[in-house]
This record gives structure tokens, C-alpha cells and sequence, in this order.
């Protein structure tokens, strides 16, 4: 068993990067990757505790792309380390750019008459710095002053997509992401391909449209989806020539129900994935 999708408090997850193998370790966890959102920096802790553990450990990052349909999209890259490269480069301008969305966000609550402010938004992330703070960061402080009752609701309400506290960001485009990750000799997946919003037969042209480019998987077996929808999207994965990948979108408290290994407790993504992932990476 392994887990391809985690995050820690380097972006919006409550777990330190250390803890995130440690947690893979008690689930049963053969490997375990870090995927903060934008950022590698908690990619150093997390190896080392891995490696102190005995568990496989991957490199990665979760990269938000610019898309023209509706839903969103988010590519799991894997074997991405820090340091100078064409995907770290361009992850640096990614940063600044969610830093200044942040901002942004605040003004837009505080505009609609509601008590967030950015001194509450650097009190609810502590000591893990601004860096990583995302939109569950701002629906905690939400749910904390009693705005809204649930983080759940506070997305619903103020911070999804099309919602009045919503605030765009820089994101590179599908085929860029994809490319500037195998430059970087490293492996792209399709994270949560339904959140897309693309209805079947348009996600498979998609789909196969990035393959061409060299996405190497699709993240199939999810740790929120159905059996039956992680069965759909694993025809899909070998439809199109890609590798049926797997994770839990672990956050800690941010997402309670979703857990390392397991996700709700039906997650079980095979040992051989990793395997079929590694052999896809650029030489």
C-alpha cells in the first residue's frame, strides 16, 4: 500500500512535513509522497524521516493550472526536487503570485463586512510562516469567528470558484505545466480528474490530449471517490495509455475525514504504481 497524495503545514495541510511519514508508517504505508500545493520546501524533513523510517519516500508537488472549463485542475508532479530547474523555476513565480491572491482574498472578505483580517489569517498558520497559506486557512478563521459554521460552508458561500470572496491566480496552462515537469525529469499526474467538471467524454479527450504532451497518470483511486468512480477512472487511465495512480489528499484537520493510507478507510493504492510511475520518468 502507498499514498501519492499528501500535504503538510508548508501549504495547507496541519501536519508538519516530518509527521507525514510517520503517518504512512502507522497506516502501513510501503511509500509515501509530500505534495504540498506550489512548494517543496517540506520535501527535505519529510525524506529524511522517511528515510529514518524506512519508508519510500517521492518528491513531489501539487501545481494548479489554468483551464477554460469550469471545474479546476491540478497536476501531481513526482521526483521534483528543490533547488534550480525549468518546473522550480517557474514554482518560485507561482509563490509570489499566491502570496498576492492572499492579500487580495482578505480585502475582498473585508469589503463584503466580515472580521477577517491578515493579522487573523498569520495567527492561524503560526509559526509555519505565510507562505503556504491557502483558502482552508481563511475558511478556519471563518469558521473560528463564527461566520460560518463549517469549513465546508465557508467555501460554499465565500471562497469556491464564482463566489463573492473567490480571487483568481496565476496558474501555468496544462501543456506548459506538463512540460516544464518532464524537463525537470520528472512524472505529471492528473490529481481528482472530476474536479475537472468536464463530463466523460470531454475528460478523455483531455486527457488524451496531455498524454501526447507527457502526462504520464491519472489519479484514479482517490480517497474521496466511489468504488465505481475509481473503477471508471482507472478504464480511463489504460485507455489512454496512462498509469492508474492513487492517494489520499491527506490535510491533517484541514480535511478530517480523509487519512494517510487510507483516506476514509477504503483507500488501498498498490505497491506496484509507484513501480509503473518511476518507469515513466524523462531520462
Amino acid at each position: 500500500m502507498i499514498d501519492l497524495h499528501t500535504h503538510s503545514t508548508v501549504s495547507d495541510g496541519s501536519d508538519p512535513p516530518a509527521r507525514i511519514p510517520e503517518l504512512a508508517e502507522a497506516a502501513g504505508c510501503r511509500a509515501v509522497a509530500l505534495t504540498d500545493h506550489d512548494r517543496l520546501d517540506g520535501v527535505g524533513a519529510a525524506g529524511a524521516r522517511a528515510a529514518e523510517l524506512g519508508i519510500a519516500f517521492v518528491p513531489g508537488v501539487e501545481v494548479s493550472c489554468q483551464v477554460p472549463f469550469p471545474g479546476s485542475m491540478h497536476l501531481l508532479v513526482y521526483w521534483v526536487e528543490p533547488g534550480e530547474g525549468p518546473l522550480q523555476d517557474a514554482l518560485v513565480r507561482l509563490q509570489d503570485e499566491r502570496a498576492a491572491r492572499n492579500r487580495r482574498m482578505v480585502d475582498r472578505l473585508a469589503a463584503l463586512g466580515l472580521p477577517v483580517t491578515w493579522e487573523d489569517l498569520v495567527a492561524e498558520v503560526g509559526d509555519r510562516g505565510t507562505g503556504g497559506i491557502g483558502r482552508p486557512h481563511v475558511a478556519q478563521v471563518l469558521v473560528r469567528t463564527g461566520v460560518v459554521g463549517s469549513q465546508q460552508e465557508a467555501f460554499d458561500r465565500y471562497l469556491a470558484k464564482g463566489r463573492p470572496a473567490y480571487v483568481n491566480r496565476g496558474r501555468l496552462s496544462p501543456g506548459t505545466a506538463i512540460t516544464l515537469a518532464c524537463a525537470s525529469r520528472a512524472v505529471p499526474v492528473l490529481a481528482h480528474p472530476l474536479s475537472t467538471g468536464l463530463d466523460p467524454a470531454d475528460l478523455e479527450a483531455n486527457v488524451a490530449e496531455w498524454a501526447a504532451l507527457g502526462l504520464g497518470g491519472v489519479e484514479s483511486i482517490y480517497g474521496r471517490y466511489t468504488p465505481a468512480e475509481r473503477a471508471g477512472l482507472t478504464d480511463l487511465a489504460h485507455r489512454t495509455g496512462l498509469v492508474a495512480t492513487g492517494g489520499s489528499d491527506h490535510h491533517g484537520s484541514y480535511k478530517p475525514d480523509l487519512r494517510v493510507g487510507v483516506g476514509r478507510g477504503d483507500l488501498d493504492v498498490p505497491d506496484r504504481v509507484l513501480d509503473d510511475l518511476a518507469a515513466r520518468r524523462p531520462a
